[in-house]
């Protein structure tokens, strides 16, 4: 069985439904702070919060667990320069009581959802693993730290563990049933489609003088059904190896704001206002990943574009407003 922290969230729950179609059973461990009970249509679901650790002691003792994927933290950069203090305790501390249960269970696989915050100003593109790593914010810092802990219970421990760098997680289930719901939401592509659905609100587009081709921010959008698979493969990886690794998860290519709000408008069939702000302190002009070595260790890669982004970000959104509608 796979413990799933945080399996009610956005990529928690695609993963999940992916483990379950491939046969894995799922004990999905979640507080529901974030997540969404109604995402989770497949494994056993246990409500419960890391900070507790009889509980999460609870869900190990009550349940076979031979590998954690763990999705659960915080990721609201703005708020971590804030309220670090929440970060270093529900991202770090949590994770800590995590690594413990599983030394104590002898559980010894780990798949941790880490984050291209970790290297920060990036000095070179595409973004290999190898860069320099040195976060900007509390958040990118927290799962730094979370790394070298990995690390660390590797050496001293034998927790064998693939940290995966998400760049920018987008779209959603093919199929319709899970998407992305955040509250705040403060992505760009959720944005975009809320002014579509005539939400009541522009878009904000913040900066349009960057050194781009097109004046805005270029980030590496990568599908939330190939964010799942490269868990899978993670999953295999330390199986088949026992070997613990980095790995960046992106597909190599960059949007800009600019072209995101057109493709937006193209596949939604609507015109939407978009007002124009200031740069946000801390955003880097361009972010892309490298994921050659992703491919050599895991053999995955990515398989759906920024078409298919837009189009299963668009049904899901459009669907999430109709039920609104009718509630």
């Amino acid at each position: 069985m796979i413990l799933v922290v945080g399996g009610a969230g956005y990529i928690g729950s695609h993963a999940n439904k992916l483990l379950n179609e491939k046969g894995y059973g799922t004990a999905v461990f979640d507080n529901l702070v974030y997540g969404h009970r109604e995402f989770v249509r497949e494994g056993e679901f246990i409500l419960g919060d890391l900070a507790d650790r009889e509980q999460v002691r609870l869900c190990f003792e009550r349940n076979p667990i031979e590998a954690v994927m763990h999705f659960g933290a915080f990721a609201y950069v703005g708020e971590s320069v804030t309220d670090p203090a929440k970060y270093y305790r529900n991202n770090v501390a949590n994770t800590l009581t995590l690594l413990e249960t599983m030394r104590e269970f002898r559980v010894k696989h780990f798949v941790f959802s880490s984050s291209c915050a970790v290297y920060g100003h990036a000095e070179a593109m595409p973004i290999t693993e190898e860069h320099i790593s040195h976060p900007i914010n509390p958040y990118g810092r927290s799962k730094l730290m979370i790394e070298e802990i990995l690390g660390d219970y590797d050496r001293a421990y034998g927790i064998k563990y693939v940290s995966l760098r998400y760049f920018n997680a987008a779209g959603a289930d093919p199929g319709g049933e899970i998407g992305e719901r955040h509250v705040p939401e403060t992505h760009l592509i959720p944005l975009a489609m809320q002014a579509a659905l005539g939400k009541g609100k522009s878009l904000v587009m913040y900066g349009t003088d960057y050194p781009t081709p097109d004046g805005t921010c270029i980030r590496d959008y990568i599908h939330v059904t190939d964010l799942a698979e490269a868990h899978c493969k993670a999953l295999e990886h330390l199986k088949r190896t026992g070997r613990s690794t980095c790995c960046n998860l992106g597909t190599g290519k960059g949007a800009s704001v600019k072209e995101i709000v057109t493709l937006v408008k193209e596949v939604s069939g609507r015109d939407f206002p978009v007002e124009v702000a200031a740069r946000r302190p801390g955003d880097p002009p361009v972010l892309v990943a490298d994921y050659r070595k992703t491919q050599e260790l895991l053999g995955w890669r990515p398989e759906k574009d920024m078409g298919e982004i837009i189009l299963t970000a668009w049904a899901w959104h459009s669907k999430e407003r109709n039920r609104e509608k009718s509630h």
